[in-house]
């Protein structure tokens, strides 16, 4: 059965007029760089629920959420309208498996995501694990427009500090951009530009890779990566392929 704590709102970023961070007090116990909580709201007397991946690592506070509105949806735009002090539910039971722990090693680590799908490789590039692993980690980020490109900030001081280690990787899909890549993510898999851009090679003997976001991107990179004999990692089946499914 669920448990649910109460939360304060410690804040709201708008980073377009979509998308945005919620930040929230809550006395949260221990869960992994990876995972997923609940946010909910009473609405019309029923409560409302969605997941929502940390972007904060663990032991942090306030508890932070990446999200887009959806339009006529029945909880992002109420979580919009929140301020600070205003109270929120939050799962007190925090699960999934896009974590560090079901990943195997490797030499590279891939981070590929779409949208808020970048919200979990955040919280795991704040912790220590990853660059402990593996000897590079590639971080690829695909939006639509440049101004969908959150949290450049917090990936510049991952770039500072783990300078050779880290490579940060953008695409945006629907303009021009001078310092991202043109189009999807399979498109510049399959072409050779998503390694050239990153300076790591990306095959089933030398990586890992970890997927986030839209449904379509990551079975269309599931298909591009098998055609170079990278399959779905299982704990009885291991392979390169670590994916989490909870759209």
């Amino acid at each position: 059965m669920e448990s649910w704590l109460e939360g304060r709102v410690a804040g709201q970023t708008r980073w377009t007029e979509r998308l945005l961070s919620l930040k929230i007090d809550a006395p949260i116990g221990a869960y992994e760089a990876g995972q997923f909580a609940k946010l909910a709201l009473e609405v019309d007397g029923e409560r409302v629920a969605r997941p929502y991946s940390f972007v904060n690592p663990p032991g942090a506070q306030p508890l932070e959420f990446y999200y887009n509105i959806v339009a006529g949806g029945p909880l992002t735009p109420r979580l919009a309208a929140l301020d600070a002090g205003d109270a929120v539910l939050v799962s007190g039971n925090p699960s999934g498996f896009l974590v560090l722990s079901e990943v195997p090693p490797a030499e590279q680590l891939w981070m590929i995501a779409t949208g808020t799908g970048l919200a979990p490789f955040l919280s795991i590039l704040a912790t220590d694990a990853p660059w402990q692993r593996y000897r590079k980690v590639v971080l690829v980020h695909a939006v639509r427009t440049a101004d969908e490109l959150a949290y450049r900030g917090l990936q510049d001081g991952f770039a500072r500090r783990r300078a050779g280690q880290f490579a940060r990787v953008c695409l945006v899909s629907r303009e021009a951009c001078d310092f991202a890549l043109p189009g999807r993510v399979p498109a510049a898999i399959r072409d050779g530009r998503l390694e050239q851009r990153a300076g790591a090679a990306l095959s089933a003997g030398a990586s890992q890779v970890m997927l986030c976001g839209n449904p379509e991107m990551v079975k269309d990179v599931i298909a591009a990566l098998a055609e170079r004999g990278m399959k779905k990692h299982r704990r009885r089946a291991p392979g390169q392929i670590t994916v989490e499914n909870y759209w």
